[in-house]
């Protein structure tokens, strides 16, 4: 076994219509290391998200296996994928996917009272990856009191706020304006460089030219895997 965080191996998923079996990964196999930056693309109908919801643990293989930072999380029980998902993996999703009622820095702390923090800590916590994406200032305000980027932000600050083993955005620019898409890259970049791992799914060639490796799904499969030693689009 490699010392991958991501370890997939010959991964399929069907999805059943009646007794008909509609195969839609067709036999992945797919090892990301840590510190990665590596965006996934494909056209619809590829497979990306199904693998994006598998590589979330919001979903498991029909078949094949899926080694997650040393755990086999292939045949995992629900409850227990649950778990494995709050510490190992942060979501950044295009919708934001915060809660209306709650402030910026209260949306930031959810994931650590699933993780049963206490409330001081959890502050705290809140507050110190909001800094991160130069969010401080906006910490009490609603998200209807916060443009699209800035909500993008607060989605990223909570994707980290539990330390996960890997960061995975689902088209994370794909609600916000071409200026406002060139500050979040710029943030996953910072998010990289101090040592995350980060899993983008996208599209837009011009967002997938931020990652440093690219890997293309066609009808279920893996068409290529290209490496780079630096983002074009910082080049």
């Amino acid at each position: 076994m490699s010392n991958a965080i991501i370890h997939l191996e010959n991964v399929y998923k069907a999805y059943y219509m009646g007794k008909q079996a509609i195969p839609v990964l067709k036999g992945i196999s797919l090892e990301i290391f840590k510190n990665e930056y590596v965006a996934l693309m494909g056209p619809s109908g590829s497979g990306k998200s199904t693998l994006m919801n598998i590589l979330g643990c919001l979903d498991s293989p029909t078949a094949g296996r899926y080694i997650l930072n040393g755990n086999d999380v292939s045949k995992m029980a629900d409850d227990s994928l649950a778990d494995v998902r709050n510490k190992e993996i942060g979501f950044v999703f295009q919708q934001f996917n915060l809660l209306p009622r709650l402030t910026a820095a209260e949306n930031v702390a959810l994931p650590l009272v699933y993780a049963g923090i206490p409330k001081k800590q959890r502050t705290e916590m809140a507050m110190s990856v909001l800094e991160k994406v130069s969010l401080t200032d906006r910490s009490h305000h609603k998200p209807n009191e916060l443009s699209g980027g800035q909500c993008q932000r607060v989605a990223i600050a909570r994707a980290l706020v539990n330390n996960p083993s890997i960061i995975l955005a689902d088209e994370p620019t794909g609600n916000l304006d071409s200026k406002t898409s060139i500050e979040i890259m710029d943030i996953f970049g910072a998010i990289q460089a101090a040592g995350n791992t980060v899993v983008l799914v996208t599209h837009e060639e011009d967002i997938a030219n931020y990652a440093y490796r690219v890997v293309r799904l066609r009808d279920g499969l893996i068409e290529t895997d290209k490496r780079r030693e630096r983002a074009v689009a910082h080049q």
